[in-house]
């Protein structure tokens, strides 16, 4: 059964995250409206009932009605406790009509970082490791917020999992005036990038040779940046989200400090009847204040060769991966080179979709896929290693992924590119594009503060 309760629309998310915040592990899926008129859900809950986390391929959880001993692979145990869930729930018709304006009614949230890769694929130890957010954790919600922005609609939700009173609790939690102000967020100290201009040139060569030798067709390489803050994530999290809106943003509470992603790219969706869609970003040119130039470089983007050329080698790897857990015959491109733009930047996307078969769920659509081919390279396995090599520390979140699997049938996740890690008083953001025969190093090079020059102002300037 499930429960709904009719909350106050609010157009923006922060004020009913502020109230449950305090709740512990809170996250928030962000799809940028007002600023994004495409954004339709928000999503915002608190207080897992059950947790799963794999800490350097160690899998430990809370709550759990299964014991994690001997699983070795992330995503049997993330089967496990949604079917721990599912056995929990009587009369759970998912099919009913109730669940139709519903994207998550109860069920996991959180992150997958990319390092996870390492427990699906046999991978080199060879970047330093100096993080301490684990590779995966997954929070099993029993309620949630939705503001619907397309009907200007809010509600609180729930199913069987979550008691009456708890329920009635959380209403009259929701309705209260908001906490007191967010503490302000400032840095102290620049950002500064783990690579030199000189260190990333001789890391690009590298990768040509690779490319030369065949050892690989395309290899997306990152630098990382880092600075010391004072103040609260929030804060900072909100003031990014008016600078650079897109439709995937998440801000996740975690025990070492806090996620924020404005992530721009979707990696994978499953709606209630199992069409699937991925949709890979590659391509990148930046936005101009001069209408003239940034119709140019909107055109330039539509029309290269290169972008196209790299775009493509994504579709085919996303198209490979996500038939491993599709029906025969039902993979298909309907959208190729298309142009989102952002504020920053023009990006060149695709749209893979599919159907998953009766032999699969999301989970498993998950485990073929992660990490994203747009964020690794082609062949994704290869890519990895060189990734492994020349890149100076792990990634942590970055190109990972952050989203949901709900009890009513829905998946949506996000690649957690233009995403800033917070730990340990510490500030972090990557940017990153892909390599391949034909890339200007000084032009590849540009391209990483391209992307996130407007989030590292932005913080700078608060």
């Amino acid at each position: 059964m499930l429960k709904r309760s009719p909350l106050s629309y609010q157009t923006t998310c922060s004020q009913y995250l502020q109230r449950v915040r305090h709740l512990g592990q809170a996250v928030l899926l962000d799809s940028g409206y007002p600023h994004c008129k495409r954004g339709r859900f928000d999503i915002i809950s608190a207080a897992p009932i059950a947790t799963l986390t794999c800490t350097r391929g160690r899998l430990h959880g809370e709550n759990l009605a299964f014991s994690t001993t001997g699983i070795t692979d992330p995503f049997i145990a993330l089967q496990k406790l949604q079917q721990q869930a599912k056995l929990s729930l009587s009369n759970f018709d998912t099919n009913h009509s109730s669940f139709e304006d519903v994207p998550f009614c109860g069920g996991l949230l959180g992150y997958f970082g990319y390092d996870l890769g390492r427990c699906i694929e046999q991978l080199p130890s060879l970047a330093m490791d100096d993080m301490s957010l684990p590779e995966m954790h997954l929070g099993l919600y029993n309620w949630a917020i939705i503001i619907d922005h397309r009907l200007a609609k809010c509600y609180l939700v729930g199913t069987d999992l979550i008691s009456a009173t708890d329920f009635a609790h959380l209403e009259r939690l929701l309705g209260t005036a908001d906490k007191s102000p967010l503490a302000p967020f400032t840095l102290t100290s620049p950002f500064s990038s783990n690579l030199s201009a000189e260190q990333y040139a001789t890391a690009l060569t590298k990768i040509d040779d690779y490319i030369l030798s065949g050892d690989c067709y395309q290899v997306n390489f990152a630098q990382r940046f880092k600075a010391s803050f004072k103040g609260d994530p929030l804060s900072a999290y909100l003031k990014l989200r008016d600078a650079a809106p897109t439709h995937f943003s998440a801000f996740i509470d975690t025990a070492q400090g806090a996620i924020l992603s404005l992530s721009p790219e979707r990696f994978l969706s499953v709606d209630r009847d199992k069409k699937v869609i991925t949709q890979p970003i590659k391509g990148t040119q930046p936005r101009s204040a001069d209408p003239k130039i940034d119709a140019i470089n909107k055109t330039y983007l539509e029309n290269s060769e290169k972008d196209r050329s790299e775009n493509l080698m994504i579709v085919d790897l996303m198209r490979n991966d996500i038939s491993k857990s599709c029906a025969l015959h039902s993979v298909k491109v309907p959208e190729l080179f298309s142009v989102e733009s952002y504020q920053n930047v023009h990006h060149l996307v695709s749209t893979v979709e599919g159907v998953l078969d009766d032999a699969h769920n999301a989970i498993d659509l998950l485990r073929h896929c992660f990490p994203g081919g747009s964020i690794t390279g082609a062949p994704k396995i290869r890519a990895m290693e060189i990734i492994e090599e020349l890149e100076p520390h792990r990634r942590s979140i970055y190109c990972g992924s952050i989203g949901y699997i709900s009890l009513c049938g829905r998946m949506d996740s996000s690649i957690t590119i233009r995403t800033l890690l917070v730990e340990n008083q510490q500030i972090y953001c990557w940017a990153g594009g892909g390599i391949v025969a034909d890339s200007v190093i000084a032009e590849e090079y540009q391209e990483t503060f391209d992307k996130v020059n407007n989030l590292l102002q932005t913080l700078a300037e608060s």
